[in-house]
């Protein structure tokens, strides 16, 4: 499973795969009912998923002046070590993005990896060390250009 690979990357696991993937699965299923908050897209060969990014939907309370009334939290962008540096990160943030853009998302946030700021910021993230937002209709103050 994606999810256990990528986590795996960054400390060592505390439960065994087939118990993590058991209780991961349950939880993906319910969270992506047809109305549900969580969205999904993934990276395949044909043959096996090789990466994966998830986006949770955070209803805003209403408001009276035209704000858009959605928050997006994007989780757990990965791309099999072996399929880096093929532009599937970034197809897959696209996609993502694409959903927040069609439901006018106001902002979208994210912790980022240091291995991933690079390509959170050129796709219009910006802040700072830890938490990096993308607001709707407004540009970046903090870009990073490298």
């Amino acid at each position: 499973m994606l999810r256990y690979e990528f986590r795996g990357e960054i400390a060592p696991a505390v439960e065994t795969e087939a118990v993590f993937v058991e209780r991961c699965a349950a939880w993906m299923t319910r969270r992506l009912e047809a109305a549900g908050t969580w969205r999904a897209w993934v990276a395949d060969t044909g043959h096996a998923m090789v990466g994966t990014i998830w986006l949770e939907l955070v209803e805003k309370l209403p408001n009276p002046i035209g704000e858009p009334e959605w928050h997006g939290y994007v989780s757990s962008l990965y791309v099999r070590p072996e399929h880096r540096g093929a532009g599937l990160g970034s197809a897959l943030l696209h996609a993502c993005l694409s959903e927040c853009d069609a439901r006018a998302v106001d902002a979208v946030i994210l912790w980022p990896t240091p291995a991933s700021r690079a390509l959170y910021r050129r796709h219009g993230f910006a802040g700072g060390d830890d938490l990096l937002e993308r607001r709707e209709g407004k540009p970046p103050t903090d870009r990073d250009e490298t």
